[in-house]
């Protein structure tokens, strides 16, 4: 028997002319650049300095209810106005997002990370040299204003920066990156209340997670490096979006405005959880540890959520995400402590997709990598409206001390009405993704 022929060699068409003949000459395809190790070094060493620098910033900002209780406890302000230094920290750092996104896109990472840096870092020492005996608006000035605004600084321009170094899986490693914020939330949070229930002052517990802030950020902007110089374009070319493309762009202002309303639901768990312990009767030192077990929840969360991204969605997470947001209205399921980290740890899980799908999914319908930035930056201030707002519109609900069962449902019903609209990841993600609404 006759063995089949061997398939012929593949040639690419490839048409050379010159001045003398006319005639199409066939050449082999040449095979694609090799990949260096130094340039796969150099995007994970980029990924995590990322993650390191949203730990530091984003994650000490998450830990704001250690400085909470104890300004609870010191009567710095009222319940409301102490809410009002983290609702401004958050919001600062989202609204920041915008100008810092616009900045990386113009080629200004390294000087927009610096400057961040060291704002957030002077920030910290700042604070510690406030006596909790002094005016409030110094607290709010110094943590909820300059800190929030330093962090927008680092925040977006560290996830956009990943888009440089990596082609298809820009998305995963967006994603990846942007779980550092709940790793950075449970180490300061464990490390503050450790610090502040075992007799270290307010100032020295400040000062040494402020050293820790200054160790882990000098290591991520030593780690992070842009691939690509700002005259060279990057892997899916230099063309920036116009404001008018970009707002005019339907699929990506409908999940950015997703986004918003996710934004005005999603962090009431956050803001509120610990209250809802001590309320229910719990021992105050395990309500203080329960934020740092709802952020160290979503860290599995967002990394296993980005790695099967292509067959789940985001949506599905945000709607068993408000399941469990209900689930706090059964009578019997929170009540105990078991139950409460059983929410706790799903619950966390489940943001924790979202969080980390939210910007990988909007850096989907990125056309170039000079547009990340932009995308993400607007993305995220649009969200900190909700944020803002979150603060008079939730304590109003609850008043001053929730008395039943019933002044807690009426909150969690109208956030989760908040959280109407959801973000579905894409199949491919090289394709733009529609975000619907439920």
């Amino acid at each position: 028997m006759l063995s089949p022929a061997a398939p012929p060699p593949s040639f690419e068409m490839s048409v050379k002319y010159d001045d003398t003949d006319e005639n199409e000459t066939l050449l082999p395809a040449s095979p694609p650049p090799p990949v260096h190790d130094g340039v796969r070094a150099r995007a994970w060493s980029t990924l995590f300095g990322a993650w390191l620098a949203i730990a530091a910033t984003f994650g000490y900002i998450f830990a704001f209810g250690v400085y909470e209780d104890v300004y609870t406890r010191a009567d710095v302000a009222s319940a409301t106005g102490i809410r009002w230094i983290g609702a401004a920290q958050l919001s600062l750092l989202l609204g920041t997002s915008f100008p810092a996104g616009l900045l990386h896109d113009a080629g200004h990472f390294r000087s927009v990370t610096s400057f961040g840096s060291c704002l957030f870092t002077l920030s910290l020492f700042v604070l510690s040299t406030i006596d909790l005996g002094d005016s409030y608006f110094k607290f709010l000035l110094t943590q909820g204003i300059v800190m929030g605004v330093a962090a927008g600084f680092v925040f977006v321009p560290s996830l956009a920066i990943q888009a440089e170094h990596w082609d298809t899986r820009s998305t995963l490693a967006i994603g990846i990156a942007s779980t550092g914020l709940f790793a950075g939330g449970t180490f300061f949070t464990i490390m503050l209340n450790q610090l502040l229930h075992h007799g270290v002052s307010f100032a020295w517990s400040v000062r040494a997670s402020a050293l820790a802030v200054l160790g882990m950020l000098l290591v991520a902007n030593a780690c992070m490096r842009p691939a690509y110089p700002r005259a060279e374009p990057g892997p899916k070319g230099d063309k920036r979006v116009s404001m008018k493309k970009l707002v005019t762009d339907a699929p990506y202002m409908y999940g950015s405005l997703g986004g918003l309303f996710l934004n005005g639901g999603v962090y009431f768990v956050y803001f509120y959880f610990q209250r809802y312990v001590i309320d229910k009767g719990m021992d105050r030192t395990f309500a203080l540890y329960t934020p740092a077990i709802l952020c160290g929840a979503a860290v599995p969360g967002g990394i296993l959520s980005n790695l099967v991204a292509t067959q789940c969605r985001t949506s599905h997470s945000v709607a068993v995400t408000m399941v469990f947001m209900f689930a706090f209205l059964l009578p019997f399921f929170p009540k105990t402590s078991t139950g409460i980290v059983l929410c706790a740890v799903v619950y966390g899980a489940l943001a924790g997709a979202w969080f980390s799908l939210f910007p990988s999914t909007i850096n989907t319908m990125s056309k170039s990598t000079r547009d990340c930035g932009v995308r993400l930056g607007l993305a995220f201030a649009l969200g900190a409206l909700a944020v803002l707002a979150g603060t008079p519109y939730n304590d109003w609900l609850l008043g001053a001390r929730p008395t039943s069962q019933d002044d807690w449902s009426l909150a969690i019903i109208l956030n989760n009405v908040r959280t109407i609209f959801r973000s579905p990841l894409p199949r491919r993600t090289s394709h733009a993704a529609w975000l619907t609404a439920v």
